[in-house]
């Protein structure tokens, strides 16, 4: 399974340096429900209902016409969709790698297995603290169990997510959730999270060592190529070519093609009415929050194109009050 997987990336990674005009990875929101309310997430209600299965066999099928090559659903919290497998499942019979983030609560060995038969290829779990607190209950005290059945049993790759930063009461708990992950053979990566008022602060000096710390941890993850995330933890503006709404996408419950979870409203195009002209005029369009992102995933994706094609000037923004933790 680990071969045949690495096979299709590098298939993808080819298709995905030879062309532009398609999206590379699309995060897809299937349930805006979710079973925790963390202290620091806007993207989750306790009262939607799951889009119906047939919606979302449309939308997958409209991203395969897109040429895209991963879908990751996200939420809210996506295992508490009814059909989730169904939906996997489709992703990768349209020939697309297939990834989930969740808060891992709901995680027994019967769905992890059930995961594997759907043909999942990628799993994240963000893990807040060691102990529950009035923030966040994503701890490693609750989800430790989790990660145990995941190392028994899954037959997918498995990101473990620490955080650093405002907010984080005890920083040296990041450290101790990426050992963790390391310990079970999971990938380790961090995320810098924003003040009360929406403002990247500078880590302090403890909480930046503990940040190289766990970098050097996730050393065999491509999530290490971050040199974007070493400028968010000073607070520095980052220079670079956002390409969201062309080779990243975000798909919300309501079927609109937004540029990121932080960034809902623009451009807010139905899915089904999106095409390759709106991929190229977004791929050569300056985001005017680019600066200030804090977005991993888009960062990640956008590397594939840092090299190549200039993209029209935009004035530099002041940190946005939108600002969320790194996914």
């Amino acid at each position: 399974m680990p071969l045949t997987r690495r096979l299709r990336e590098l298939r993808l990674l080819y298709h995905g340096l030879r062309s532009t005009e398609h999206p590379v990875q699309v995060h897809m929101v299937p349930m805006r429900r979710c079973n925790l309310a963390c202290g620091y997430c806007n993207e989750y209600d306790d009262s939607s209902k799951p889009v119906p299965l047939e919606e979302m066999f449309r939308r997958v099928d409209h991203l395969a016409r897109l040429k895209t090559s991963l879908v990751t659903i996200s939420g809210g919290e996506p295992l508490l969709h009814p059909e989730l497998d169904d939906i996997i499942r489709r992703i990768r019979q349209r020939g697309m790698l297939a990834g989930c983030i969740t808060n891992g609560y709901l995680l027994v060995k019967e769905r992890i297995e059930r995961l594997n038969r759907a043909g999942l290829d990628y799993l994240q779990i963000s893990i807040d603290n060691v102990q529950p607190d009035d923030v966040s209950v994503k701890s490693l005290k609750v989800l430790d169990k989790k990660l145990e059945l995941l190392a028994q049993h899954a037959r997918f790759g498995v990101n473990i997510n620490s955080v650093l930063g405002s907010g984080v009461k005890n920083p040296e708990d990041a450290l101790t959730i990426a050992r963790r992950a390391v310990h079970f053979g999971f990938i380790s990566t961090v995320g810098i999270i924003h003040d009360g008022h929406g403002q990247l602060k500078p880590l302090a000096a403890h909480e930046a060592a503990i940040y190289a710390q766990v970098k050097r941890l996730g050393k065999r993850s491509f999530a290490r190529l971050n040199r974007f995330q070493d400028n968010i933890t000073q607070a520095r503006a980052n220079n670079w070519k956002c390409r969201a709404g062309s080779r990243y996408l975000y798909i919300c419950e309501n079927g609109l093609v937004h540029y990121c979870s932080q960034q809902r409203g623009a451009p807010g195009t139905p899915l089904a009415e999106y095409t390759v002209a709106d991929i190229r005029r977004e791929y050569t369009s300056a985001k005017s929050c680019a600066p200030y992102c804090t977005v991993a995933c888009v960062h990640y994706t956008s590397m594939m194109d840092f090299w190549r094609d200039p993209q029209q000037p935009a004035p530099i923004a002041a940190p946005a009050s939108t600002l969320v933790q790194i996914k």
